[in-house]
């Protein structure tokens, strides 16, 4: 029988560290609507999503070609299909937000969570703890609560929430899948997602009718180009480098978990940094989103728990 080797204090310390990190990322997430919202002022959606992230792309550029020629190609057949993955959700939640009500989208974005256990159960036939299924139904109820839940007549802007809360799942799962497989630096991985997703919507904003205008001029919109730095340094580079990282200590399902208590630190956001208004209803349903997130931590088993 061969001995069972003891794990190293920074094996057991990774697992608590990345949950902690992924409850960070939900917190800026929660920020970056009102934050994007500002931006897009100043500049159309598709342009701004190419300025937000050519300029990551161009920030992490040295990590990429610091890469060793194994690790590059790693990191472009694992960084490839991800950030064309997350060009699809960008697209959806950008044009689904535009044409539904934003309870509605806020209620059917949070469907991820419900979602990326069976999506982890199909993808990568690991069935989640039925523990992690109870968290999940106690997310979305938070989340119904907080949102209002869904209300009107079913729409395009309806189905692209939806598809994007698909996608998110299917992201989560796929991330676990090729990075585990692949010997990609996060940084590099990051790099090669964000070029994806940058030049993506360059190209169909140039491809679609009209003209992309000039960029604003830093004199005359520098909280454009404030809003683009912190949505490259906090909610793109951390961000993305963390679900990477994160991803190869923790199941698909616990992420998702921990990253949808987003909603409730962006309502936060929104009453103490915006000035807007939250119902009883609404207090109650963010503290059910971080209950349950905070109850995911509590449980750590493992790295599959």
């Amino acid at each position: 029988m061969t001995p069972t080797l003891p794990l190293t204090p920074s094996a057991l310390l990774a697992p608590r560290l990345s949950d902690g990190a992924l409850l960070l990322v939900a917190v800026v997430w929660g920020t970056s609507y009102g934050v994007a919202k500002g931006a897009l002022v100043f500049y159309p959606v598709l342009g701004f999503l190419a300025v937000r992230f050519l300029l990551t792309f161009a920030l992490l550029l040295p990590a990429l070609l610091r890469a060793t020629i194994p690790e590059r190609r790693d990191a472009l057949y694992a960084g490839v299909p991800l950030g064309a993955l997350m060009l699809g959700i960008f697209l959806c939640e950008t044009f689904g937000l535009a044409l539904t009500q934003a309870s509605n989208a806020a209620f059917l974005i949070s469907l991820c969570v419900v979602f990326t256990p069976f999506a982890e159960w199909w993808l990568l036939h690991q069935r989640p703890s039925r523990a992690m299924f109870v968290f999940a139904a106690v997310s979305l109820l938070g989340a119904a609560l907080l949102s209002g839940g869904y209300s009107g007549h079913w729409g395009w802007g309806d189905a692209l929430m939806l598809a994007a809360a698909v996608l998110r799942a299917i992201t989560v799962c796929q991330t676990t899948q090729l990075t585990r497989r692949r010997n990609a630096p996060v940084l590099a991985l990051t790099a090669v997602q964000a070029g994806v997703i940058g030049l993506g919507s360059l190209l169909l904003a140039l491809a679609l009718p009209g003209k992309l205008p000039p960029l604003p001029s830093l004199n005359d919109a520098s909280a454009f180009w404030l809003a683009c730095i912190y949505l490259v340094v906090g909610c793109t580079v951390f961000a993305f480098v963390v679900q990477n990282w994160a991803l190869r200590h923790s199941s698909p399902t616990r992420v998702g978990l921990l990253m949808g208590s987003e909603p409730a630190f962006g309502a936060l956001f929104a009453v103490f940094w915006l000035g807007e208004q939250l119902s009883p209803t609404g207090w109650l349903g963010g503290a059910l989103i971080v209950a349950a997130a905070l109850w995911t931590m509590a449980r750590r088993a493992g790295p599959h728990s």
